[in-house]
């Protein structure tokens, strides 16, 4: 689950990482408000979206006085912010962050992130931190730096000082960097965050640190464990799709692909998708069918695909084990293709639990499919049907 900057924020500050002063506007008048109340000299007016690269699209402005608060704050609100990862439509701007803006001495990149080959958390920094961080990381990898962690989060105090040095941290602002540090590693972890993200990480003149921006990330699969989100949880969903995914314990997000992905579990979803790619073919989305989801409320999930005249194809790839059994998954499609009037083709791939169950299901229903026997064999024919060569 995406969460938004200003409540990234205030989850990092109630762990003690020092953020500047700012709060929320929905309206041009709280925009004033908030920026008549900030003792500050200039004002950094921010677009709330969950996508990044704002800052290049025009949703960061700097304004002067209260009064330029407001201006910038009127042409933000209620418009649409492409930028580099939103799509085409990009995304309505229904809140903005008002806050003092901080003078820089220098400027860092810094994020907590969950290592995937090991499942240990990990720290990537730079010195180059800012807007055009993004652009010059993908130009130059070899400017990030990184730095594991154990696995309960316990940092080295010796690699830590080398993980700074290498970022180029003066020596008197290294007591405030490490304490951010530590403070941000406490708020990922006891969030069940997967990625947290401070760009920039401001450090002073005074040689204090500062997280001017942030972005978080938290575990969808531990959401249970954090009540305290559930509004956030629903706020977080950018579009219908999504929050119809979400309200059916569905993991989802849309790309711009041709092929309707069914899969449960994330690795495996993941690792579908990127077979596709690797084939040739553009999937439709991502999913993740959680354990908890029902024959019905997967239907939901497969409706969704068949809503969408883009897709020539749905590659169902399950394996049946714990709670999703793979019987479960074929009567989904059942219910979903029995209130459609889509005859979407399906390259079916079942292993594990009940397989031959739901290959029988499929089979008895008179579902459109063909059976495939291996994940390589279900992702090569799925790219043939969408791309055309279906015969």
């Amino acid at each position: 689950m995406y969460i938004p900057e200003y409540h990234a924020k205030e989850i990092l500050a109630q762990y003690g990482v020092t953020i500047p002063d700012g709060g929320v506007a929905r309206t041009v008048a709280e925009a004033e408000d908030r920026a008549r109340a900030l003792k500050a000299e200039r004002f950094a007016v921010k677009a709330q979206i969950l996508a990044g690269g704002r800052g290049a699209a025009g949703g960061v402005v700097m304004a002067p006085t209260p009064s330029a608060v407001g201006e910038a704050a009127g042409r933000l609100l209620g418009s649409r912010l492409v930028t580099a990862q939103t799509d085409a439509e990009g995304e309505v701007v229904e809140r903005i962050y008002v806050e003092a803006a901080i003078e820089t001495a220098h400027s860092l990149y810094l994020a907590f992130v969950i290592d995937p080959t090991g499942a240990r958390p990990m720290l990537l920094g730079s010195a180059r931190g800012g807007v055009e961080f993004e652009a010059e990381a993908q130009a130059d990898p070899s400017i990030l730096e990184t730095l594991h962690l154990a696995h309960d989060g316990a940092i080295d105090e010796a690699a830590l000082g080398g993980f700074l040095e290498r970022l180029g941290v003066p020596e008197a602002a290294r007591a405030a960097v490490h304490a951010l540090i530590a403070a941000t590693v406490r708020a990922a972890l006891r969030n069940d965050a997967l990625f947290v993200e401070i760009n920039p990480l401001v450090i002073t003149p005074a040689h204090d640190a500062v997280a001017v921006d942030a972005k978080m990330i938290l575990d969808d699969n531990a959401l249970f464990r954090h009540p305290e989100f559930e509004t956030t949880a629903r706020e977080a969903v950018r579009d219908d799709y999504e929050r119809i995914a979400r309200e059916n314990d569905l993991n989802f997000v849309r790309l711009e692909g041709n092929i309707g992905v069914v899969v449960n579990g994330a690795g495996l979803g993941l690792a579908t998708n990127d077979m596709i790619a690797d084939a040739g073919g553009r999937p439709a989305n991502f999913m993740d069918i959680r354990t908890t989801a029902t024959s019905f409320q997967i239907a939901r999930g497969v409706e969704l695909l068949l809503s969408d005249p883009g897709i020539k194809v749905l590659l169902v790839n399950v394996h049946g084990g714990g709670m999703t059994v793979c019987d479960t998954v074929a009567e989904a499609l059942n219910f979903a293709y029995s209130r459609s009037d889509r005859r979407v083709p399906v390259v079916f791939r079942a292993a594990g639990q009940n397989a031959d169950w739901a290959r029988s299901i499929m089979k008895d229903r008179r579902l459109p499919h063909e059976n495939a026997t291996s994940m390589r064999a279900a992702v090569t024919r799925a790219v043939a049907i969408a791309s055309g060569k279906g015969a």
